[in-house]
């Protein structure tokens, strides 16, 4: 035997442990948004990676209503043996648990973190007949100008939506905020001048800022955005508030904790492939590689940063 033939015999007796750890199944991806979307363009390139990892078939499901609630729902009921993840953003398994009374599920009872893919950023964004061109001038229009103090944001309830508060309180005015079914919408009345102000992903918006339609303010990021280098951060512009989003990979509590682990393993091994990170990048999305360890430490900082923050706001749906 050659070396090519052995190293090729190696590879595949690798693929047949992994498929024999896993079994000979079919893994679904569950996402509770609309095919295209952010989220769901997530689910597909990972699940195209595992599929060519694990020697199984991967199913991508778009299981759409009341903000992702429903997947979470159906998810939750999932069967012992069956092989189904959820991803999932802060919406689904942070906000949503706070300010609906009956959600329908319980993100820590229900929910087993299986791994962070990807982070993004949100943007403050104005109209172009917003005669402002900076963060601070913002604050100070929205002062001198209380009425107009209206932000747009994809979703009621999203973390945009607290954002928008957050920024309101900053000015010292009362916001009135619009809430939108997506970001569609909101991005053509923020063209349209209907709305002065928008809350939102920092790669929904960038592409209109880039075309001269609006203006991009700052980005909620720790640092500057790589897609955006050229774009302040809240920081920067003497907010101090940091505030991303993100997705991540879920299983059912049904699930035995060592297919979760391998699952687990699987995605971390995925998200460190070049070609994984070049898809993510292009699609202006910023990759994560995490353990599963390292996803349940981030899921537990970010309820600790965000908890207060909703439940001072008094939000009700």
């Amino acid at each position: 035997m050659n070396r090519r033939s052995a190293a090729a015999a190696v590879l595949a007796l690798a693929a047949g442990a992994v498929q024999a750890q896993t079994g000979d199944t079919t893994l679904r991806i569950v996402t509770g948004f609309a095919p295209g979307g952010a989220t769901d363009r997530v689910a597909r390139i990972v699940g195209e990676k595992l599929q060519a990892k694990l020697g199984i078939t991967v199913i991508v499901e778009n299981k759409t209503g009341a903000g992702g609630r429903l997947a979470a729902q159906q998810v939750k009921a999932t069967p012992p043996g069956q092989h189904v993840l959820m991803i999932a953003n802060p919406a689904v398994m942070v906000v949503a648990p706070l300010v609906f009374k009956d959600n329908g599920y319980d993100p820590d009872r229900d929910f087993v973190p299986v791994s962070h893919v990807n982070d993004y950023d949100f943007a403050v964004t104005v109209a172009s007949a917003v005669p402002v061109k900076e963060l601070s001038h913002l604050i100070a229009w929205l002062r001198a100008n209380p009425d107009k103090a209206n932000f747009g944001v994809p979703a009621t309830g999203s973390l945009p939506h607290f954002v928008a508060l957050m920024l309101a309180e900053r000015a010292g005015v009362k916001a009135q905020v619009v809430g939108y079914r997506g970001s569609a919408p909101l991005v053509t009345d923020l063209i349209g001048g209907q709305v002065p102000v928008s809350i939102d992903t920092l790669e929904t918006v960038l592409p209109q800022h880039e075309a001269g339609k609006v203006r991009i303010l700052a980005t909620a990021g720790a640092k500057r955005a790589t897609i955006a280098p050229s774009i302040p951060t809240f920081r920067e512009s003497g907010l101090p508030l940091v505030a991303t989003g993100w997705n991540a990979f879920f299983a059912p509590a049904t699930m035995p904790a060592a297919t979760v682990q391998r699952y687990a393993a699987a995605i971390t091994e995925v998200m460190k492939d070049p070609d994984t990170q070049r898809k993510f990048l292009a699609a202006q999305m910023q990759p994560v590689v995490s353990t599963q360890a390292q996803t349940e430490a981030m899921l537990k900082a970010y309820r600790a940063q965000w908890a207060p923050v909703v439940q001072k706001s008094g939000y009700q749906p």
